[in-house]
């Protein structure tokens, strides 16, 4: 058993610096070397400051912003150290009243007789982080937007469409606007006016 004991404990310490040391080491360098941007945590920045990260959700309660999609995570909505879904089913009473609510919400600054909701302005994402909107969703909140900010409702949806990122590779996911993004577009072009 002895002679087994001294190369087991080599190999071991051997493992243990490379997997636990020299790894993460290596990627990380390479990470910050090739892709210095997102290995910061893709921070978006105004006026030199970061104001958030482009793959973290943020809520924007003000009728003068967008808003983002509904987050399920506690004690407060997109808390990024507690991502995760509210894990209530489709039939569930609860989930069907946060909806109801949400719809009733949304739609107070909606137009009379505009289309239905966007489900992804009252139905929160799994991760409960989800950072972007559809386009259609978005275009949705132009009417509230445009009567708070008194802009007119063009320059908002030519704003939206500057702001729409196109599937990856033209072929992976759906069209979608960082509601971050858009928002500091906003007050950029707000501020100029």
């Amino acid at each position: 058993m002895a002679p087994l004991l001294r190369p087991a404990l080599v190999l071991f310490a051997l493992f243990s610096a490379l997997t636990g040391l020299v790894y993460p080491l290596l990627v990380t360098g390479i990470a910050q070397t090739v892709f210095p941007y997102q290995a910061h945590g893709s921070l978006v920045s105004r006026a030199g400051q970061p104001v958030g990260s482009e793959l973290i959700g943020q809520s924007f309660a003000e009728p003068g912003y967008f808003w983002s999609r509904p987050s399920a995570t506690t004690p407060m909505q997109n808390n990024g150290q507690s991502s995760g879904a509210s894990n209530l089913g489709p039939t569930n009473p609860l989930l069907e009243e946060a909806v109801r609510g949400r719809i009733e919400h949304v739609r107070e600054g909606a137009p009379a007789g505009q289309a239905p909701v966007p489900i992804d302005l009252v139905t929160a994402s799994a991760s409960g982080l989800d950072p972007d909107i559809s386009p259609a969703a978005a275009r949705y909140q132009i009417e509230r937007v445009a009567r708070t900010r008194t802009l007119p409702a063009e320059q908002l949806e030519a704003l939206i469409q500057s702001q729409v990122e196109e599937p990856q590779w033209g072929i992976f996911g759906q069209p979608r606007v960082n509601v971050l993004r858009l928002n500091l577009a906003l007050d950029a072009l707000a501020a100029k006016r």
